[in-house]
């Protein structure tokens, strides 16, 4: 029932930024928490951040803390990733992701809904 759409992708500098944006619709946003994930090329997709259903807890992976910040406006259905410092290796498709549970989990078996990607590169 829930489709997202990613966008902000990009080619960026080492050292940049960038702002990912992921739009939901067909579903009650406010019953999803909200994670973003990443696959690098012939990499397994990996965590990055996550969400609860009003802001109130967010989680990062060990390599993003610090430097990316998931935020959500649930006016406008849509969670947001900050990302800041960015590095080569955060040179990845990029997925949102929505969660049922609400729990924020870290885990991509705990998500029901996906994203297409969007494709974000850091240039050295």
């Amino acid at each position: 029932q829930v489709h997202l759409v990613e966008s902000g992708g990009g080619l960026v500098q080492a050292g940049g930024s960038l702002r990912l944006s992921c739009t939901a619709s067909g579903g009650v946003f406010t019953r999803y928490a909200m994670g973003w994930f990443r696959q690098a090329t012939g990499k397994e997709r990996d965590f990055v951040a996550a969400i609860t259903r009003v802001g109130s807890t967010m989680s990062y992976a060990d390599s993003v803390k610090g430097r990316f910040t998931i935020s959500r406006d649930n006016a406008k259905n849509t969670v947001f990733l900050q990302m800041n410092s960015l590095k080569p290796e955060d040179t990845a498709l990029y997925y949102c992701a929505a969660d049922l549970y609400g729990v924020a989990s870290p885990h991509p078996v705990n998500y029901e809904y996906w994203g297409q990607g969007t494709q974000v590169t850091v240039s050295s």
